[in-house]
């Protein structure tokens, strides 16, 4: 009989002997490509400069015409001192705004004094890290030649994920229009009859309106020195995957398709990393890391076709960030990204210590600072909706 390899590597040995070797190792890893920025690319940066301590301050000047300025300083065109120096605030009521115009007599007087306010807003660093050990003879033996270069670009990749991430939770948290479909008013209300629909987009883009949020929007294509472009047409939502089915199914009020596929304007202008389409006035993202808040509506039996944590609704974020509504804070970084700093030391006489004496062990630590400051929480809106399993 002839000499035949077989099949060694499924049992059946060749008839020449035991195989060392039954495969080919690929050396080339199937490596994941690093995760787009989302948030980052919305952000721009104030710097915080040494020996100041570790929080940034500055100053919002209200309008005249806004209820948020209270002051003592009115008087009213009678000369009469009146409660508050912003004339008619922020009311649309007719009757209120002719009542209190500042309106001028012959002879002028003490009279239509007003008051302004101004309120700061601060925000604060942190600084973050991790390390990872290993052997030399991790390095030594292990079948990947290339194991250090790849454990290097992970770490490096899980800090901007890290950093994204700190970065929604700082945005969910700071939103300062809060919304719910159907008639809920609190998460533990939201059922499956709070799904959101035109209507309810329709409305929060009116308070947005109503706060003077812009409707262009400065992202980060590359550094924010070279390559800052302005967006046009619809201020940036960011949903969930699990979010989708609902939009592409959304109809307007005149029955017709909302959505509009990003591919049929993208040709026209800039695209937003994750854009997918628009809706009304927004312009939908797609953050594959978009947070939620399991169990946190209302009780569910499961056969509303909803997801659920198995006793109670989960609730997922619809969350629009407006144009310059919050900043993060640059430490010893360039002012153009967050700068990482890293150290490794590799095994040898360099780690050698009372705690490995042979200095067989090395490390690799990367650490960075963290700042964010919500200049504007009126111009970030969140609306907490149900999602379709």
């Amino acid at each position: 009989m002839s000499r035949s390899y077989n099949d060694p590597a499924g049992g059946t040995p060749s008839t020449t002997g035991p195989q060392f070797e039954t495969f080919h190792w690929i050396r080339k890893a199937l490596i994941e490509e690093r995760k787009e920025t989302r948030f980052g690319q919305l952000s721009h940066n104030v710097q915080l400069p040494k020996h100041m301590g570790k929080a940034i301050k500055r100053y919002l000047y209200l309008p005249l015409l806004d209820d948020r300025n209270v002051n003592d300083e009115g008087i009213d065109a009678s000369g009469a001192s009146i409660t508050n120096g912003n004339l008619y605030g922020s009311s649309k009521d007719v009757g209120t705004i002719q009542s209190k115009l500042p309106m001028l007599g012959e002879h002028g007087g003490r009279v239509n004094r007003v008051g302004f306010t101004r309120i700061h807003v601060e925000g604060s660093i942190d600084r973050m890290g991790f390390f990872d050990e290993y052997t030399q003879e991790s390095l030594d033996f292990d079948t990947d030649a290339q194991l250090q270069e790849h454990i290097y670009r992970e770490m490096l990749r899980g800090a901007i994920e890290l950093e994204e991430d700190v970065t929604q939770i700082n945005l969910l948290n700071s939103a300062g229009v809060i919304r719910y479909g159907g008639i809920a008013t609190q998460d533990s209300e939201v059922d499956e009859t709070c799904e959101p629909v035109w209507g309810d987009l329709l409305r929060l883009s009116i308070d947005l309106d109503n706060n003077n949020t812009p409707k262009t929007t400065r992202i980060i294509t590359g550094t924010q020195l070279t390559d800052t472009k302005t967006i046009y047409g619809g201020r940036p939502m960011f949903i969930g995957s699990e979010l989708q089915p609902m939009f592409d199914a959304m109809v307007d009020s005149h029955g017709e398709r909302a959505f509009i596929p990003v591919h049929k304007y993208a040709a026209a202008g800039t695209v937003m990393n994750g854009e997918i389409g628009s809706v009304g006035h927004f312009r939908l993202i797609v953050a594959e890391e978009m947070m939620h808040w399991e169990g946190e509506g209302a009780a569910s039996d499961g056969s509303e076709g909803f997801i659920t944590d198995g006793s109670n609704f989960n609730l997922y974020p619809m969350m629009v960030v407006g144009s310059k509504s919050f900043a993060t804070i640059g430490f010893q970084t360039d002012g153009k990204k967050v700068l990482f700093d890293i150290t490794h030391k590799k095994p040898g006489k360099e780690t050698a210590d009372r705690t490995d004496p042979y200095g067989e062990t090395g490390f690799m630590s990367i650490k960075w600072y963290h700042g964010y400051i919500c200049e504007r929480p009126e111009r970030i809106a969140l609306m907490r909706v149900p999602a379709r399993t």
